[in-house]
Protein backbone atom coordinates (compact mmCIF):
# COMPACT_ATOMS: atom_id res chain seq x y z
CA UNK A 1 0.00 0.00 0.00
CA UNK A 2 2.50 2.37 1.10
CA UNK A 3 4.80 1.83 -2.38
CA UNK A 4 1.53 2.16 -4.42
CA UNK A 5 0.87 5.70 -2.48
CA UNK A 6 4.11 6.84 -3.18
CA UNK A 7 3.96 5.88 -6.96
CA UNK A 8 0.71 8.05 -7.14
CA UNK A 9 3.04 11.42 -5.39
CA UNK A 10 5.79 11.17 -8.01
CA UNK A 11 3.62 11.59 -10.61
CA UNK A 12 4.71 14.54 -12.36
CA UNK A 13 2.12 17.00 -13.55
CA UNK A 14 3.67 19.31 -15.86
CA UNK A 15 6.01 18.72 -19.16
CA UNK A 16 9.15 20.45 -17.84
CA UNK A 17 10.49 16.96 -17.88
CA UNK A 18 10.29 17.09 -21.89
CA UNK A 19 11.83 20.47 -21.86
CA UNK A 20 11.86 21.01 -25.87
CA UNK A 21 9.16 20.44 -28.39
CA UNK A 22 10.82 19.48 -31.83
CA UNK A 23 7.69 18.77 -33.83
CA UNK A 24 5.03 21.53 -34.15
CA UNK A 25 3.16 23.27 -36.76
CA UNK A 26 2.58 26.74 -34.74
CA UNK A 27 4.21 29.06 -37.48
CA UNK A 28 1.32 30.96 -39.14
CA UNK A 29 -0.27 30.46 -42.71
CA UNK A 30 1.66 27.94 -44.22
CA UNK A 31 0.41 24.29 -43.88
CA UNK A 32 -2.54 22.76 -42.21
CA UNK A 33 -1.76 23.76 -38.99
CA UNK A 34 -1.94 27.52 -37.08
CA UNK A 35 -3.36 30.22 -39.26
CA UNK A 36 -2.28 33.24 -37.58
CA UNK A 37 0.69 34.74 -35.19
CA UNK A 38 -1.96 35.65 -32.54
CA UNK A 39 -3.21 31.97 -32.15
CA UNK A 40 0.84 30.87 -32.17
CA UNK A 41 1.82 32.91 -29.84
CA UNK A 42 -1.35 32.33 -27.13
CA UNK A 43 -1.02 28.35 -28.30
CA UNK A 44 3.04 29.01 -26.84
CA UNK A 45 1.86 30.35 -23.87
CA UNK A 46 -0.20 27.42 -22.71
CA UNK A 47 2.68 25.55 -23.70
CA UNK A 48 5.05 27.57 -21.45
CA UNK A 49 2.53 27.10 -18.50
CA UNK A 50 2.68 23.59 -18.96
CA UNK A 51 6.46 23.30 -18.47
CA UNK A 52 7.76 23.65 -22.24
CA UNK A 53 10.67 26.29 -22.90
CA UNK A 54 11.69 26.19 -26.00
CA UNK A 55 9.92 25.62 -29.34
CA UNK A 56 10.82 24.22 -32.55
CA UNK A 57 8.38 24.74 -35.34
CA UNK A 58 8.17 21.99 -38.23
CA UNK A 59 5.59 23.17 -40.95
CA UNK A 60 4.78 20.45 -43.99
CA UNK A 61 7.60 20.73 -46.99
CA UNK A 62 5.46 18.48 -49.18
CA UNK A 63 5.54 19.32 -53.17
CA UNK A 64 2.13 21.08 -54.03
CA UNK A 65 0.50 20.23 -50.79
CA UNK A 66 2.57 22.64 -48.93
CA UNK A 67 5.20 23.82 -51.06
CA UNK A 68 7.46 25.55 -48.32
CA UNK A 69 11.20 26.30 -48.43
CA UNK A 70 13.19 28.39 -46.39
CA UNK A 71 12.34 31.64 -47.56
CA UNK A 72 8.51 30.75 -46.38
CA UNK A 73 9.55 29.23 -43.55
CA UNK A 74 11.76 31.93 -41.96
CA UNK A 75 9.25 34.53 -42.84
CA UNK A 76 6.35 33.03 -41.44
CA UNK A 77 8.67 32.50 -38.09
CA UNK A 78 9.50 36.22 -38.17
CA UNK A 79 5.95 37.34 -38.15
CA UNK A 80 5.30 34.55 -35.05
CA UNK A 81 8.41 36.26 -33.16
CA UNK A 82 7.00 39.76 -33.65
CA UNK A 83 3.83 38.66 -32.09
CA UNK A 84 5.74 37.26 -29.25
CA UNK A 85 8.02 40.36 -28.70
CA UNK A 86 4.80 42.28 -28.88
CA UNK A 87 3.08 40.23 -26.23
CA UNK A 88 6.81 40.74 -24.37
CA UNK A 89 7.84 36.87 -24.39
CA UNK A 90 11.30 36.29 -24.78
CA UNK A 91 10.99 32.10 -25.95
CA UNK A 92 13.26 30.34 -27.56
CA UNK A 93 12.09 29.95 -30.93
CA UNK A 94 13.62 27.95 -34.40
CA UNK A 95 12.35 27.30 -37.66
CA UNK A 96 12.64 24.01 -39.92
CA UNK A 97 10.15 21.67 -40.78
CA UNK A 98 8.54 18.14 -41.10
CA UNK A 99 9.94 16.87 -44.87
CA UNK A 100 7.53 14.13 -46.40
CA UNK A 101 9.92 11.42 -48.26
CA UNK A 102 9.09 11.54 -51.65
CA UNK A 103 8.62 13.81 -54.51
CA UNK A 104 10.86 16.61 -54.72
CA UNK A 105 12.57 15.62 -51.46
CA UNK A 106 15.58 13.96 -53.15
CA UNK A 107 16.58 16.91 -54.80
CA UNK A 108 15.86 19.29 -52.36
CA UNK A 109 18.65 17.01 -50.19
CA UNK A 110 20.93 17.13 -53.47
CA UNK A 111 20.34 20.99 -53.79
CA UNK A 112 20.92 21.73 -49.46
CA UNK A 113 18.02 23.50 -49.72
CA UNK A 114 16.47 22.09 -46.47
CA UNK A 115 16.01 24.23 -43.20
CA UNK A 116 17.12 21.60 -40.22
CA UNK A 117 16.72 21.77 -36.83
CA UNK A 118 19.79 22.92 -34.31
CA UNK A 119 22.69 20.93 -34.44
CA UNK A 120 21.94 19.78 -38.14
CA UNK A 121 18.99 17.43 -36.95
CA UNK A 122 16.02 16.43 -39.52
CA UNK A 123 12.71 15.64 -39.18
CA UNK A 124 11.21 13.53 -41.82
CA UNK A 125 7.90 11.75 -42.25
CA UNK A 126 6.37 9.48 -45.06
CA UNK A 127 2.78 8.66 -46.25
CA UNK A 128 0.97 7.22 -43.77
CA UNK A 129 -0.35 4.32 -46.13
CA UNK A 130 2.78 3.33 -48.07
CA UNK A 131 6.29 3.34 -47.17
CA UNK A 132 8.50 5.40 -49.20
CA UNK A 133 10.51 3.70 -51.37
CA UNK A 134 13.69 2.85 -50.57
CA UNK A 135 13.99 4.29 -47.51
CA UNK A 136 16.67 3.31 -46.09
CA UNK A 137 18.45 4.87 -49.54
CA UNK A 138 17.09 7.81 -48.33
CA UNK A 139 17.97 8.27 -44.73
CA UNK A 140 21.58 7.30 -45.69
CA UNK A 141 21.73 9.90 -48.19
CA UNK A 142 20.59 12.39 -45.11
CA UNK A 143 23.55 11.03 -43.37
CA UNK A 144 26.11 11.23 -45.77
CA UNK A 145 24.83 15.00 -46.31
CA UNK A 146 25.64 15.13 -42.94
CA UNK A 147 21.70 16.36 -41.57
CA UNK A 148 20.82 13.23 -38.55
CA UNK A 149 17.31 11.95 -39.74
CA UNK A 150 14.42 11.84 -37.43
CA UNK A 151 11.39 9.87 -38.28
CA UNK A 152 8.28 11.20 -37.00
CA UNK A 153 5.79 9.91 -35.63
CA UNK A 154 6.55 5.64 -36.45
CA UNK A 155 3.76 4.80 -34.50
CA UNK A 156 0.94 6.00 -37.01
CA UNK A 157 2.37 4.45 -40.30
CA UNK A 158 -0.53 2.07 -40.75
CA UNK A 159 1.99 -0.27 -42.89
CA UNK A 160 4.08 -1.19 -39.91
CA UNK A 161 1.18 -2.40 -37.84
CA UNK A 162 2.19 -5.81 -38.75
CA UNK A 163 5.66 -5.84 -39.64
CA UNK A 164 6.90 -3.75 -36.22
CA UNK A 165 10.36 -5.08 -37.10
CA UNK A 166 10.79 -2.68 -40.03
CA UNK A 167 11.21 0.05 -37.45
CA UNK A 168 13.14 -1.79 -35.28
CA UNK A 169 15.89 -1.72 -38.62
CA UNK A 170 15.16 2.01 -39.31
CA UNK A 171 16.26 2.92 -35.68
CA UNK A 172 19.10 0.51 -36.01
CA UNK A 173 20.51 2.25 -38.72
CA UNK A 174 20.91 5.26 -37.08
CA UNK A 175 17.58 6.92 -37.72
CA UNK A 176 16.18 8.50 -34.37
CA UNK A 177 12.37 8.27 -33.57
CA UNK A 178 9.39 10.87 -32.62
CA UNK A 179 6.58 9.98 -30.65
CA UNK A 180 3.40 11.96 -30.96
CA UNK A 181 2.76 12.91 -27.33
CA UNK A 182 -1.53 12.44 -27.64
CA UNK A 183 -0.99 8.76 -29.58
CA UNK A 184 -0.57 7.00 -26.53
CA UNK A 185 -4.13 8.17 -25.75
CA UNK A 186 -5.72 7.08 -28.70
CA UNK A 187 -6.34 10.33 -29.87
CA UNK A 188 -5.30 8.97 -33.72
CA UNK A 189 -7.18 5.38 -33.03
CA UNK A 190 -6.38 2.00 -31.43
CA UNK A 191 -4.15 1.15 -33.65
CA UNK A 192 -1.78 4.10 -33.23
CA UNK A 193 -1.97 3.73 -29.50
CA UNK A 194 -1.15 -0.08 -29.59
CA UNK A 195 1.58 0.62 -32.19
CA UNK A 196 2.70 3.30 -29.29
CA UNK A 197 2.74 1.20 -25.99
CA UNK A 198 4.44 -1.32 -28.22
CA UNK A 199 7.52 0.80 -29.21
CA UNK A 200 7.76 2.23 -25.44
CA UNK A 201 7.71 -0.36 -23.90
CA UNK A 202 10.73 -1.26 -26.48
CA UNK A 203 12.57 1.80 -25.70
CA UNK A 204 12.80 2.65 -29.28
CA UNK A 205 11.81 6.57 -28.97
CA UNK A 206 14.53 9.49 -28.78
CA UNK A 207 12.33 12.33 -28.70
CA UNK A 208 8.69 13.40 -28.32
CA UNK A 209 7.07 16.49 -29.98
CA UNK A 210 3.23 17.55 -29.97
CA UNK A 211 2.65 17.59 -33.12
CA UNK A 212 0.65 20.78 -32.02
CA UNK A 213 -1.90 21.95 -35.06
CA UNK A 214 -4.97 23.17 -33.51
CA UNK A 215 -7.00 24.30 -30.61
CA UNK A 216 -8.29 20.41 -29.88
CA UNK A 217 -5.19 19.65 -29.86
CA UNK A 218 -3.96 21.64 -27.20
CA UNK A 219 -6.99 20.71 -25.48
CA UNK A 220 -5.90 16.87 -25.38
CA UNK A 221 -2.28 17.15 -24.56
CA UNK A 222 -3.45 20.07 -21.76
CA UNK A 223 -5.50 16.95 -20.27
CA UNK A 224 -2.92 14.20 -20.68
CA UNK A 225 -0.32 16.55 -19.25
CA UNK A 226 -1.86 17.84 -16.02
CA UNK A 227 -3.07 14.42 -15.01
CA UNK A 228 0.08 13.10 -14.82
CA UNK A 229 -0.18 10.29 -17.28
CA UNK A 230 2.11 11.58 -19.92
CA UNK A 231 4.53 11.57 -17.24
CA UNK A 232 3.11 8.05 -15.69
CA UNK A 233 3.33 6.79 -19.69
CA UNK A 234 6.60 7.63 -20.75
CA UNK A 235 8.96 8.82 -17.61
CA UNK A 236 10.47 5.26 -18.27
CA UNK A 237 12.07 6.63 -22.25
CA UNK A 238 15.45 7.96 -22.36
CA UNK A 239 14.45 11.00 -24.08
CA UNK A 240 17.00 13.04 -25.83
CA UNK A 241 14.69 16.49 -26.37
CA UNK A 242 16.71 18.65 -23.99
CA UNK A 243 20.44 17.06 -24.91
CA UNK A 244 20.71 17.23 -28.56
CA UNK A 245 19.54 20.71 -28.13
CA UNK A 246 21.56 22.01 -25.35
CA UNK A 247 23.96 25.07 -25.98
CA UNK A 248 22.21 25.76 -29.51
CA UNK A 249 22.13 29.89 -30.00
CA UNK A 250 18.71 31.11 -31.33
CA UNK A 251 18.34 33.62 -34.08
CA UNK A 252 16.07 36.43 -32.51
Amino acid sequence: MFSFLWSKKKLIKDAGWIGVDMHSHLLPGIDDGVQDAATGATFIEELLALGYRRFICTPHVYDEVHPNTPFTIESSRDLLQKELNDRGMEVPLSASAEYMMSGAFPSLLAEDMLLPQPNNYLLVEMSYIVETANVEQLLFDISIKGYKPILAHPERYAFYFQNRNRINALKESGCLLQLNLLSPTGYYGKEVAKMASHLIKQGLYDLVGTDLHHQKHLDRIKQYVLSGKAYEDLHGLSLMNTEIYAGCVVRQ
